[in-house]
């Protein structure tokens, strides 16, 4: 669609900024160098892997018969790309790009009609099925739960309140006892008496 600049109606218009346009080299030389040891290491994999490429550095126990059983199934690089043409995941490939290309080069007017004929089945498929809507509100709803009321209980309630409250404690000790300093000296010296009286009557006691 991208490439012949047909538009469907299902498809909302590219802005004039926003034109369709090949991805920059940043990122198709990398994709590039990529694919080039990818085809080389399929036409090597069956010497690497059922070959004795690695010598003794690997061993399999007589017991685990997967390495062999695979080799069995192996008859070279040629065989397997010929075997992936009769596979259902290649020609399920190639009914999506048919498909793909009969509804929105072909018959750019169908998507829209088949999809007030579908009705509900269109409103499964775009909501998938309600597995979002399921772990927005189990998982994520529930996280937001637990962290929130971890967040009102343990650092509101206990961090802040016991700071808090210790502050507020000693804000208001230290008010009380900045009372006592007057300034009069009368009222030193009656503290001074008051207490040379309490420990006289405790000295009496003892």
């Amino acid at each position: 669609m991208a490439a012949s600049g047909v538009t469907s109606p299902e498809v909302a218009p590219v802005p004039p900024s926003g034109a369709p346009h090949e991805s920059p080299a940043v990122v198709t030389v990398p994709l590039i160098l990529l694919a080039i040891p990818s085809v080389c290491a399929g036409w090597l994999i069956g010497t690497i892997l059922y070959g004795n490429y690695f010598g003794t550095s690997i061993y399999f126990s007589p017991q685990h018969t997967v390495m062999e059983k695979l080799a069995q199934q192996f008859h070279g690089a040629v065989p397997m790309m010929l075997h992936a043409l009769t596979s259902l995941p290649f020609w399920f490939a190639l009914a999506g790009l048919a498909a793909a290309w009969y509804l929105y080069i072909a018959r750019p007017d169908l998507p829209a009609v088949l999809r007030r004929k579908a009705g509900v089945l269109v409103t499964i498929l775009m909501e998938k099925y309600g597995f979002d809507r399921f772990n927005d509100w189990f998982f994520a709803g529930g996280a937001r739960l637990v962290g929130g009321g971890l967040w009102k209980a343990g650092d509101v309630a206990v961090i802040d309140g016991f700071i808090n409250g210790a502050a507020r404690a000693v804000g208001w000790v230290a008010a009380e006892i900045r009372n006592l300093q007057s300034g009069f000296i009368y009222h030193y010296a009656f503290a001074m008496i008051i207490g040379m009286l309490v420990l006289l009557t405790m000295i009496f006691i003892a």
